[in-house]
C-alpha cells in the first residue's frame, strides 16, 4: 500500500489544478484516471474542447451550402482530424503536466474505496491500494441511456463523445433529446450537411428559458432544415440494413411515425458517475440521482472527502469545476470564507450558431414572482456589426428591476454571445445598475454596443 496526503479521483479541470497546488505545498498527491484517453477530463476529451472545435469548423461548412454531400463528407473528415490533433496535444499536454510534476504520481485505472481512506486502482497492471487522509472525488457525469426498447443494441447508437469520433458524415442524423447538448450538435451536423431530426418528449424546446426567446432559436435552427418533433416519445430503434428505424410516437394524439437514420445521437441527460465508486465504504452520501451531497464549502458527510465538479450534481461547466477547486483551497489554505453560494449568478453559453448566452432571471421566472420588472428587448438585426458580418437572427433581451434599475437578468441569442454575456456578468456582480451599461463607452461596430441600447 502507498500512502500519499491527498488522493484526486478523476483528472477533471478542478483535481487536476488542484493536484498542482497542492504539490506546490509540498504535499505528495495520487491522482486516479480511469482511462489514458480521458487525461485532462471531459472538457478535454469529450466536452467543450472537441465540441467547440467541430462547432467552429462547421461555421466554415455552412458556408459550403452548395457543395455536394461527398464533398460534404470530405470536409466532415478533415474537421475530424483537426479536432483529434487539438484534443491529442491537449491530453498530453496535461498528463505531463502532472505526471512531470514533483510530488504527483498518476494511476490508470478505475479507482473505488475500501475505507474512509483508501483508494483501490484497479488496472492494466492489476489492483493497487492507496491511502491518504485527504479524498477528492472528481469523475464528473456520464449519459443517460433512456429505456428505449432496441436503443443500447443498436450499432448506431452514439453518445455525445462517441458521435465525435466519427469518421464519416451521417447524412440523416437523429438526436434523442431536445436539451442544450442535443441543440449543440443538432446545429453542428446541420451545419456540416447532416438531415438531422430532433425528438423531444416534453411539450416545448428549452423549458428554462423564455418562450419568445426559445422560439427564436427553434425558427433560427429550422432555417438550417432542422426538424424538431415537440411532444413525441421515441418507442424504439431497430438496426434495418445500413440504417436504423427509429420509431416514435405524438403523446395525446396516438400518431406514430417512423424514420431511418444513418446514426441516433442520445442526448437526453447527464448523471453524475459515482456508481462504481463504493461511496459506502467511505461513508459518502448521494442523493436519488447519485450525486455526491456536499455542503457550500464542498465537503461531504466524510469531512476529509470532498467533492469538486460534475459529480455532485448542479451546474455541469467547465469553470464552476475550477471554482469548486478555489473554495476546497481557501477553505484548506486561506480564510475558509469562500462558499458555492459567492458564486451566482452563474453565466451559460449554449453554442449553438448563433450561441446562445444568459445570466440571472428570467422574464417569465420574475413575472412568477411578481417583481416589478421592465424587460426590454432588441432584434439583432438592429445591430450594426450584425449587418457587416451578414448574421442577422436572433433578439437580445434584459429583465431589470424596475425601482433600482439592478440587472436582474439577461439572454443574448447573438453571434459573440458568449463573450458579452461575460461583460454583463462583471456588471451584474459589482453591484452596477442598467445605467452602466447603458452609458458605458464600447467600441465600434462591435456586438458589445448594443448593450447600450439594451440597457436603456
Amino acid at each position: 500500500m502507498k500512502t500519499y496526503d491527498a488522493i484526486i479521483i478523476g483528472f477533471g479541470k478542478g483535481g487536476k489544478t488542484l493536484a498542482v497546488e497542492l504539490a506546490k505545498r509540498e504535499w505528495t498527491v495520487a491522482v486516479v484516471e480511469r482511462s489514458e484517453k480521458m487525461y485532462g477530463g471531459t472538457c478535454i476529451n469529450t466536452g467543450c474542447i472537441p465540441t467547440k472545435t467541430l462547432i467552429h469548423q462547421a461555421k466554415a461548412a455552412a458556408m459550403r451550402l452548395e457543395l455536394p454531400f461527398d464533398r460534404k463528407k470530405e470536409f466532415y473528415r478533415r474537421a475530424v482530424a483537426v479536432k483529434e490533433e487539438v484534443v491529442s496535444s491537449l491530453r498530453d499536454r496535461n498528463y505531463h503536466n502532472l505526471a512531470d510534476r514533483p510530488g504527483i504520481a498518476v494511476y490508470t485505472g478505475v479507482g473505488s474505496f475500501v475505507s474512509p481512506d483508501e483508494v483501490s486502482v484497479e488496472g492494466a497492471e492489476g489492483r493497487q491500494v492507496l491511502k491518504a487522509k485527504y479524498i477528492f472525488i472528481d469523475t464528473g457525469a456520464e449519459t443517460v441511456l433512456p429505456p428505449i426498447d432496441g436503443l443500447s443494441a443498436s450499432r448506431f447508437l452514439h453518445t455525445s463523445a462517441s458521435i465525435m469520433e466519427l469518421k464519416e458524415l451521417p447524412r440523416r442524423l437523429a438526436i434523442v433529446g431536445g436539451g442544450y447538448i442535443g441543440l449543440e450538435f443538432a446545429s453542428m451536423y446541420a451545419s456540416f450537411g447532416s438531415e438531422v431530426t430532433v425528438f423531444e418528449g416534453g411539450p416545448v424546446l428549452m423549458p428554462r428559458e423564455d418562450r419568445d426567446v426559445a422560439d427564436s432559436v427553434r425558427e433560427t435552427l429550422e432555417k438550417k432544415g432542422i426538424v424538431f418533433r415537440t411532444g413525441a416519445d421515441v418507442l424504439s430503434v431497430r438496426d434495418s440494413g445500413g440504417a436504423a428505424k427509429v420509431s416514435w410516437r405524438q403523446t395525446g394524439e396516438g400518431r406514430v411515425g417512423e424514420l431511418e437514420a444513418d446514426a441516433v445521437l442520445i442526448a437526453a441527460g447527464r448523471r453524475p458517475a459515482t456508481e462504481v465508486l463504493n461511496l459506502e465504504a467511505a461513508g459518502v452520501k448521494v442523493d436519488s440521482r447519485g450525486a455526491v451531497i456536499v455542503d457550500d464549502r464542498l465537503r461531504t458527510s466524510n469531512p476529509n472527502i470532498r467533492a469538486i465538479g460534475d459529480v455532485k450534481g448542479g451546474l455541469q461547466f467547465t469553470y464552476i469545476s475550477l471554482d469548486d477547486y478555489r473554495i476546497i483551497r481557501d477553505d484548506l489554505f486561506g480564510a475558509a470564507v469562500r462558499k458555492t453560494g459567492d458564486r451566482d449568478p452563474v453565466a451559460y453559453s449554449v453554442f449553438i450558431d448563433p450561441p446562445l448566452s444568459h445570466i440571472g432571471i428570467t422574464e417569465e421566472t420574475a413575472r412568477r414572482n411578481n417583481l416589478d420588472v421592465r424587460v426590454n428587448r432588441i432584434a439583432v438585426a438592429s445591430i450594426p456589426r450584425m449587418r457587416t458580418i451578414g448574421e442577422t437572427d436572433g433578439l437580445l433581451k434584459a429583465v431589470i428591476d424596475a425601482r433600482t434599475n439592478r440587472i436582474l437578468g439577461c439572454t443574448l441569442f447573438c453571434p459573440e454571445s458568449s463573450e458579452v454575456i461575460n461583460t454583463v456578468a462583471v456588471a451584474m456582480k459589482s453591484g452596477r445598475t442598467a445605467a452602466f451599461l447603458r452609458d458605458f463607452v464600447f467600441t465600434h461596430p462591435s456586438v458589445s454596443e448594443a448593450l447600450n441600447d439594451l440597457f436603456v
